[in-house]
């Protein structure tokens, strides 16, 4: 490249796709910031050896961005969400202890998403690629199959495109993918939550983020397991307890989350519906940021909640804070 101008140029344009392909490969927003920031230094100090009659600008940052990210998961373990590492508890009235120990599979602000895509089409599709599901199953392949099913299945690049970034073979390349494919599928739920918002609505939407929201500030069981499939889960990393089965959640619900007081804000994580959850604190006489609540759904209902605890952790406001929630709810009345 002929300038430092003319790389910024260049490469400034897809810095938040980095991000999400960082995000894609280790689970983590924050490492993946990290990682990314890694691999536009490195593209950056590389930039006089850049030959744009091999590979374009774009693909020439993924191919350092992989590699930066590969370098990363060496020794590392996967990062799980909580149905991921065992059986769900049939003991609602297990306490939940949470474990820092755990490399725990974190959401991703959509902020990050490209909201400028003429094609809906690809919208979606980049949304739908880091729903949570998918993000999960991708841990639980080796770290060089996990790049080759993005590259490939993801960003549509080519099989001699991901070769040449990996320094191996298009047959290699295709093998890894084929191995990869046969992981997802076994490990993937079918829906796309693209799909199913779609289906839904945008009015129905905010309605079902609303019911939800209201029936968590009320305590109402009743409300809350009806806008539950019957198979719903509830996990609450860092916590290694999850739930599922009605009778269990109404258990575990009444005597958890229904029985403290809540005031929540909608969000998106994920591409998915989420909601920020506020959680009532006597001693200081307001609503602090707690929970971060993603919500998979099916079918019009929902299937999952995962519901991210950021209150135990360091800096909780600006966790929600880049998910475009306030630090502070409106007070209401006891």
């Amino acid at each position: 490249m002929d300038s430092g101008t003319d790389f910024d140029a260049a490469s400034g344009q897809y810095r938040h796709e980095l991000v999400v392909h960082c995000y894609r490969m280790l689970g983590s927003a924050d490492e993946a910031e990290d990682v990314a920031q890694e691999a536009l230094i490195r593209a950056w100090q590389a930039r006089d050896r850049y030959d744009p009659a091999r590979a374009s600008v774009r693909t020439w940052l993924y191919r350092i961005a992989t590699n930066a990210c590969l370098t990363a998961l060496e020794g590392r373990a996967r990062r799980p969400l909580p149905s991921g590492l065992g059986a769900a508890s049939n003991d609602p009235d297990t306490p939940l202890v949470p474990d820092f120990t755990v490399p725990w599979l974190q959401p991703l602000p959509d902020a990050y998403l490209r909201r400028d895509h003429a094609d809906p089409q690809a919208r979606a599709t980049e949304r739908d690629s880091v729903r949570l599901a998918l993000v999960a199953a991708m841990q639980l392949l080796p770290a060089r199959q996990r790049a080759v099913l993005v590259l490939r299945d993801v960003l549509q690049f080519s099989a001699a495109e991901v070769a040449e970034q990996l320094d191996t073979s298009p047959t290699a390349v295709n093998s890894a993918l084929q191995r990869a494919r046969v992981t997802a599928r076994t490990s993937l739920p079918a829906a796309s939550q693209q799909a199913e918002l779609r289906a839904l609505g945008t009015r129905r939407v905010a309605r079902l983020a609303q019911r939800y929201a209201d029936a968590l500030e009320a305590g109402d069981a009743d409300e809350l397991l009806s806008m539950l499939t019957a198979d719903a889960t509830w996990s609450m990393p860092p916590s290694t307890e999850w739930y599922t089965g009605h009778d269990t959640l109404r258990s575990w619900l009444l005597r958890d989350p229904l029985s403290v007081r809540w005031q929540h804000q909608p969000t998106w994580a994920n591409g998915q519906l989420a909601v920020g959850c506020y959680l009532y604190f006597a001693d200081a006489a307001d609503y602090v940021p707690w929970v971060i609540d993603v919500l998979t759904l099916s079918d019009g209902k929902i299937a999952a909640v995962t519901a991210f605890i950021v209150g135990k952790g360091p800096d909780p406001a600006g966790i929600f804070a880049s998910f475009g929630l306030p630090a502070r709810v409106p007070q209401q009345v006891p």
